[in-house]
């Protein structure tokens, strides 16, 4: 106990073991959905799904383990939302390539963020990126995700007139989903620790108790992992007209990471007098060592979760509540059978509701310059519409490029967001 007090640097920190114990405790309970949600994800793309539950354990594990190790924050990691969709829906089904081809994509991006992480070019491009198109992607990977929810509980059905229109509400899937949303927010709302876990496996229950879905069974040895591990394929990601899903991957990740960091540094109280945050590289290394680790064990960009924030408010304050969740993910490898019984439309509500969580990105938008807004929106917009984040981003960095230009404010459209517009009008141009 001495040893953990003294290398955490609990005392300093105004925490105890127990209190970092309970705190790792309740943010695995918050997060612990993932372990269902992109197994189902990326089976979606092909992959064996008991292969990518064993990844996404142990990414999840090897990541807060490093966060935990390396920056001793109380932040956790696992496979990002929104990331793992990208992966499926537009790298895969969309865009046509392999799933052994977008891990070696996930691959080269883990690689590059950690260059990034090590050398300074990561605060460059971080502050060239205007804030409003930073809001507006994660509230339009929010829509994303949101589509994809809605599409798996068949309350969205495709349209040959309309593009779309709303399902049979009368479906078992639909009707369950719908029950899993009500009970998710509620819990939520009255601070429930596990609500979106309690809600998918309430949902599968009941399900399987009025016969609508096979159970088959709690707990396992671990599945083998071979079918997904060291599977990617470097050779084709390095292709030249896959620039733009690894920027795409990079890109996300990066901001994501920054933006979780700070808004957990901040509800904790760890940022500096200047608003800085202490620590901060050991903390991207970790974010970027899980990503490479992550793509090689089978599973798409292992990232930071905003969901720690619920094991701060329990008290955490150091990596000791990041390794008591690393722990309870490898524990997690034990229930393997109970991750393969969850339906789609169990995790569909979780997908919903952390896509109203992301939309949140909007109201931090300045709605009284139409050159920060517009841009934001269509940025938001275009990638449920596309069906797709890379597209979303192309078309936001040239619609704000161009807004601001044609307006005559060239001082905010910085080298970086000039130099990505030109390269994606020249992708969607020719490539």
């Amino acid at each position: 106990m001495q040893a953990l007090a003294k290398y955490f640097e609990l005392e300093q920190n105004g925490t105890t073991v127990r209190r970092e114990t309970l705190a790792g405790i309740t943010t695995f309970l918050t997060m612990a959905y993932i372990v269902f949600v992109n197994p189902a994800i990326l089976a979606d793309a092909g992959m064996d799904r008991d292969a990518a539950f064993v990844a996404t354990c142990l990414a999840a594990a090897f990541g807060s383990l490093l966060m935990g190790i390396l920056a001793n924050y109380p932040i956790a990691l696992a496979p990002g939302m929104g990331l793992n969709a990208f992966f499926t829906y537009t790298v895969v089904a969309q865009m046509g390539h392999s799933w052994q081809t977008a891990l070696g994509v996930v691959f080269l991006s883990g690689i590059i963020f950690l260059l990034l992480s090590v050398f300074p070019v990561r605060e460059w491009i971080v502050n060239s990126i205007p804030r409003a198109l930073k809001m507006a992607i994660s509230a339009g990977i929010g829509m994303f995700l949101a589509i994809i929810a809605l599409k798996n509980a068949g309350i969205v059905v495709d349209s040959p007139a309309t593009l779309v229109q709303l399902g049979d509400l009368g479906q078992p899937a639909a009707l369950f989903a719908a029950l899993g949303f009500f009970a998710m927010v509620a819990m939520d709302r009255l601070k429930v620790p596990g609500a979106i876990l309690i809600a998918i496996l309430g949902v599968t229950v009941i399900a399987s108790l009025f016969g609508m879905n096979q159970f088959s069974g709690v707990v396992s040895t671990p599945p083998n992992l071979a079918p997904s591990f060291l599977q990617m394929d470097l050779a084709t990601a390095f292709e030249l007209s896959l620039i733009s899903v690894v920027f795409a991957f990079l890109f996300v990740d990066l901001f994501d990471t920054a933006g979780t960091l700070i808004g957990v540094a901040h509800r904790a109280g760890l940022l500096d007098e200047n608003g800085r945050l202490p620590r901060l590289r050991g903390a991207l290394l970790a974010d970027s060592l899980a990503t490479v680790a992550g793509a090689a064990l089978g599973t798409s960009t292992t990232t930071s979760y905003i969901e720690s924030t619920a094991g701060i408010r329990a008290g955490g304050r150091t990596g000791l509540t990041a390794i008591v969740v690393a722990i309870l993910f490898l524990a997690c490898l034990l229930f393997a059978p109970l991750a393969g019984s969850i339906p789609a439309y169990a995790t569909a509500p979780a997908l919903l509701f952390v896509a109203c969580m992301m939309a949140r990105g909007l109201a931090e938008i300045n709605w009284e310059d139409v050159t920060d807004y517009v841009p934001a929106v269509v940025t938001a917009l275009a990638m449920p519409l596309t069906f797709s984040i890379a597209t979303g981003i192309g078309i936001g960095f040239i619609t704000y490029a161009a807004v601001k230009v044609l307006s005559g404010r060239f001082q905010e459209a910085s080298p970086a967001i000039l130099i990505l517009a030109v390269a994606f009008v020249l992708k969607f141009s020719f490539l």
